[in-house]
């Protein structure tokens, strides 16, 4: 299924088609090899200084069934619902220190969702969907997975290949097949002074 994003000139393919599923296709696995080429396009985000802040932990579920339930077990109950499908669970963490010095890095969130944004990008140009997850219990991952305390736990993100629409039923049918939607550029983007529409 495609849900490209309707948009008022032209934008690049990817960009357009990508979208966060939540139907997937439970009999078709994430190879090694794709897995490192998500995180090849997270590893070449931009950075504050190069500093790039990110972990993320990966969560095969055809190699490591175990580690992924207990990832899975970090899900609020209305993801659980329908990511039981995914073959592939990430967490993305931010670390809050520079590594050269120990400061406080203000910058590490923003750049570390700046790979997030990569990898997801990266799974559409491959055929995969990516659909990032802010419901999970970010202390259980923490204690689970022996995460430090320096590092914020930003989100998680659910990959895999998404199921033929025909084997999609009820509610999370009515949410697979709704129209995209966005506000206005206008009421997003500003020229010259704040408030001041864009077009």
């Amino acid at each position: 299924m495609k849900k490209p994003a309707i948009t008022q000139v032209a934008i690049d393919a990817t960009i357009s088609a990508r979208w966060s599923g939540r139907a997937y296709d439970a009999k078709k696995p994430v190879t090694h090899e794709q897995i490192i080429a998500l995180l090849e396009a997270a590893r070449w985000a931009p950075s504050c200084m190069g500093e790039q802040p990110w972990r993320i932990v990966v969560w095969n579920k055809s190699i490591n069934v175990n580690a992924w339930d207990q990832a899975f077990a970090c899900l609020v109950e209305g993801n659980q619902s329908w990511v039981k499908d995914a073959p592939l669970l990430c967490l993305i963490c931010a670390d809050t220190l520079f590594t050269k010095n120990g400061q406080s890095n203000r910058w590490a969130e923003y750049d570390t969702g700046a790979a997030a944004q990569n990898l997801c990008l990266q799974a559409t140009s491959m055929g995969l969907s990516a659909h990032q997850l802010g419901g999970f219990n970010a202390d259980k991952a923490r204690a689970t997975f022996n995460i430090p305390d320096q590092f914020t736990l930003m989100a998680m993100i659910s990959v895999g290949y998404l199921a033929e629409i025909e084997t999609v039923t009820g509610d999370l049918l009515v949410r697979e097949t709704a129209p995209r939607s966005r506000r206005d550029l206008g009421a997003l983007f500003f020229e010259g002074d704040w408030g001041n529409p864009i077009i």
